[in-house]
């Protein structure tokens, strides 16, 4: 047993002696290899190494004088020392044992070539993705170690190594899609980050390529946690780069738009992610595409929607700002339009391109066909909006801002113009208002004092016209109960004398109250054009064409013009109005191929409703003294109009009347009319009359309009169309001599169509248009207003008998007395008005609220009386109570008490 123990006690010591002696050689070693490593520092030898001495490690060594060396030969030591030093994460100590070393250092080690010129070790690296994909718990420590030596790499200017890393990171990335890929995330985006920060360009948009590769990837896990907010303003800075080299330029300006892409493809339809559409992040990618798009050539969008682009046009910045563009505005929903619409317009701004309108009027086409048909009247809202922000600048931005919704306009008519149709026409009816009244001012704000901005008419005058067709274009988008509400809607804008008497006044007087008139006027027949309706009674309800009548006969022939135009573009709706845009005599009207349909029931009820207007209105638009040459043709327009979508045979009656009472008027000397406007009348009566034979197609009334032609074109040919709508006409001194054969026998005509069926005695009764003074101011009290008819309502067993005045017996005569107004109580009314005024101007206080408090008491005393009469019931079941003199008084008992008969409840 001593024997045995002692030989134990020996191994022990022989054991432990060679520890301590393997201990003792070991850091002898290590302490030579710092100092050969710290002569390898100081001489700055190892610049391009890859053996990852420690610094840190380094400078914790004792100073000590170290012989001088050969540097080739000190570094060609170093180098063959270096696979014997291991860097330790975080703790500064070196070491040798690599047999030691955690796995996924030694394979992520090994992808690592030693001339990084080769590239990347694809064996071990299949080797260290197969590791990753068996134990995806180290993956977040791979993605570390990556990062410890990525950045390493990139402090000492080794990038070739660092490419490298990339690539790895990048095939790491594209392999595992484990729950741990997170955390390999933050490692890969930290890597990302410390490119991105370099000041060299090459790493730049290395960077950005492997973050774009990382936004094509759909991960399996949300993340909480992470931010992109970093990305947003590098790459936003990277598209604005100014490189001096124009080629890098551009390379970075294009990685700065892909990375921007890539952000986009990552958070937007991801909702854990912070949300790409808030105004912060906006703000800072819409401009940069912007920048970019207006860099390039400005070629027109080509597409509604985005295509697949060729590799030469990947090469340009503007095609790839213009699909990111689109690709951005394609993913907006309906509450992030207005955060994605709303920096375009503030860039506008900033850089003064509405002036230009071709690079406005290209973004918001980009915009328009990327996003959502049904969301297209957002942009139509917001850009309205910003029209109204904008009221007070220049006419020029205002008519780029309104160029550009009529662009829009037209391409959101296959979608929706929006529930807020009004709105639109509204705002542009507003522009148009402010933009008159600036013109008649001179000034925005209707003074010229010393520092106010002085503004040019002619660009108002643009700006007008711009507004007027965009009223059209919006117009046409729309279907045809909502084009009457919109007629509707600008009529009730217009300021009709003694008709729109609320309306507020301009500031410039009448000449504004004149153009404002003239510019809705203008308006409504741009909205009118083809417009095309089936029953006219409701289209054209009477609160839109009476105003319209009244206005024909105003003084101003523009005005009258204007109104006629928009009766032809209602009343037309086979496009007939060409083939009247000429007065002339054709011997032929078939060569013209009118169609003419039979006339229906609703078209029959309106010209019964209000075709006489229509025949007032021609007759009083023909006498005008102020009318010329384009008014009479678009008189005879609309008679030819008339004749084809709208007749009967008694509309037919009454245009022929119509036209033989024009004849009368040009022969009246009763009339102070110019000799060219007797000849013209006469003309215009001739053809169509000429028109209305043909239509009729009665033999003998047709030989009767051409017997009196061939004289007329013998004779007196300055009473024909070809004679007198001509430039330079000659007229004769007078006409007063007009008679004989030239001129159509109204009873001629009776006979021949008394014989085809007509109405003989309507026919033989000339027309006399009933007008007043009242037509020409354009309003005519209601029978209402002059008709105060008297309703007495009393109980059936009242015995009461009081003294009544005897009621106005109500006949015809009384009727038209009320409805035709004589100028006599015109006068009179407004001198009453004049003394009202003056009296409330003028009279004490406590008079007037002495008349006001006696007016006050008969007025409630009269509606007490009305009250009695009306809640007085009927005779009820409940009977009758007895007064004190014998007489039986009926009693008001409330309806909640009085008792029915059985067959009276249900």
């Amino acid at each position: 047993m001593e024997l045995v123990s002692t030989n134990f006690s020996c191994c022990h010591f022989v054991f432990f002696f060679c520890c301590g002696f393997l201990l003792h050689f070991y850091f002898r070693i290590t302490e030579r290899l710092h100092i050969f490593c710290l002569l390898v520092v100081r001489e700055g030898c190892c610049v391009s190494d890859r053996s990852g001495v420690c610094l840190e490690c380094v400078c914790l060594l004792p100073a000590m004088p170290l012989p001088a060396t050969d540097a080739p030969a000190t570094q060609r030591l170093a180098l063959d020392c270096r696979t014997l030093l291991d860097h330790r994460v975080g703790k500064g100590v070196c070491g040798c044992c690599g047999a030691l070393r955690p796995r996924y250092k030694r394979l992520v080690d090994n992808i690592f070539p030693e001339d990084p010129e080769d590239g990347l070790v694809k064996a071990n690296m299949e080797k260290l993705t197969f590791y990753a994909l068996s134990a995806p718990e180290k993956l977040d420590r791979i993605g570390a170690y990556l990062s410890e030596r990525l950045s390493r790499d990139v402090a000492r200017h080794r990038y070739g190594y660092v490419c490298i890393a990339m690539e790895a990171l990048d095939q790491l990335l594209m392999a595992c899609h484990c729950q741990s890929i997170n955390l390999f995330v933050e490692s890969f985006l930290k890597m990302v980050r410390k490119l991105l920060e370099s000041d060299k360009p090459n790493l730049q948009i290395l960077g950005t390529n492997s973050f774009v590769k990382f936004a094509n990837i759909e991960e399996d896990t949300p993340s909480y946690h992470r931010s992109y907010d970093f990305f947003v303003s590098r790459f936003s800075e990277m598209c604005h780069s100014n490189y001096e080299d124009p080629d890098i330029r551009t390379k970075i300006r294009m990685a700065g738009i892909k990375g921007l892409q890539g952000v986009v493809r990552k958070t937007v339809n991801d909702e854990l992610q912070a949300n790409i559409w808030d105004p912060q992040h906006m703000d800072k990618i819409v401009p940069s595409l912007l920048f970019n798009l207006q860099s390039g050539e400005r070629t027109e969008s080509r597409s509604p929607s985005p295509l697949q682009a060729s590799e030469k046009e990947k090469e340009s910045p503007v095609e790839l700002t213009e699909r990111c563009f689109r690709e951005l505005l394609g993913r907006a929903a309906y509450g992030n339009i207005k955060n994605a619409v709303t920096p375009v317009l503030m860039h506008l701004d900033n850089h003064s391109l509405w002036e230009g309108k071709t690079f406005a009027v290209r973004c918001f086409k980009i915009i328009m066909y990327s996003i959502q048909s049904q969301h297209s009247h957002l942009v139509i809202q917001q850009l309205l909006g910003h029209l109204d922000a904008n009221s007070k600048n220049s006419a020029t931005v205002r008519a780029g801002i309104v160029e550009v919704l009529l662009e829009a306009a037209a391409i959101a008519a296959s979608g929706s113009v929006g529930p807020t149709v009004l709105e639109v026409f509204n705002t542009l009816l507003r522009q148009l208002r402010l933009s008159v009244d600036y013109e008649l001012t001179g000034s925005y704000d209707g003074s010229t004092n010393i520092g106010t901005k002085i503004i040019k008419a002619h660009e108002e005058r643009q700006l007008q016209e711009a507004v007027i067709t965009t009223i059209g274009s919006f117009a046409n988008t729309l279907p045809t109960y909502q084009r009457s509400e919109v007629m509707l809607f600008i009529m009730g804008k217009i300021p009709v004398p003694g008709v729109h008497l609320t309306l507020p006044s301009t500031s410039s007087g009448p000449e504004g109250t004149r153009m404002i008139q003239v510019m809705l006027l203008k308006s409504l027949v741009q909205v009118t054009a083809g417009f095309q309706t089936t029953n006219m009674l409701t289209a054209l309800p009477s609160s839109f064409l009476e105003p319209l009548l009244s206005l024909s006969l105003t003084e101003d022939p523009e005005i009258r013009l204007l109104v006629l135009q928009i009766l032809l573009s209602l009343i037309d709706r086979h496009d007939s109005r060409p083939k009247f845009s000429e007065i002339s005599i054709i011997s032929d009207i078939s060569v013209l191929k009118l169609k003419v349909d039979k006339c229906s029931r609703q078209d029959n009820l309106f010209m019964k409703k209000h075709g006489q207007h229509l025949y007032r209105h021609i007759y009083l638009g023909c006498k005008e003294e102020s009318s010329g040459q384009q008014h009479y043709e678009t008189l005879f327009a609309l008679l030819g109009l008339l004749s084809v979508e709208l007749a009967n045979e008694e509309v037919v009656v009454d245009l022929i009347r119509l036209a033989l009472a024009l004849q009368d008027l040009a022969l009246s000397t009763d009339e102070a009319m110019p000799v060219y406007n007797r000849c013209a009348v006469h003309a215009l009566a001739a053809a169509y009359l000429n028109l209305i034979c043909q239509l009729t197609t009665v033999p003998a009334f047709c030989q009767h309009i051409h017997e009196v032609i061939e004289v007329r074109q013998k004779e007196t040919s300055y009473l024909l169309p070809e004679d007198i709508f001509i430039e330079n006409p000659k007229l004769p001194s007078s006409i007063e001599k007009v008679e004989g054969d030239v001129l159509f026998l109204q009873s001629k005509i009776t006979e021949v169509l008394g014989g085809s069926g007509y109405n003989t005695e309507r026919l033989a009764t000339p027309y006399v248009p009933q007008y007043t003074d009242e037509d020409r101011l354009s309003k005519r009290k209601s029978i209402g207003e002059t008709i105060s008819l008297q309703v007495e309502v009393e109980s059936r067993n009242s015995p009461e008998k009081e003294e009544r005045t005897p009621a106005e017996e109500i006949t015809f005569e009384t009727l038209k007395n009320a409805i035709v107004d004589s100028v006599g109580m015109e006068e009179q009314e407004r001198e009453r008005r004049r003394q009202v005024v003056e009296k409330f101007q003028k009279a004490p206080f406590e008079e007037i609220a002495a008349h006001c408090g006696a007016r006050a008491t008969q007025l409630q005393s009269k509606l007490n009386q009305i009250f009695e009469i009306t809640i007085r019931p009927p005779p009820s079941p409940s009977g009758t109570i007895s007064s004190g003199y014998g007489q039986s008084q009926s009693r008001s008992v409330p309806i909640y008490e009085m008792k029915f008969p059985d067959l009276c409840v249900y």
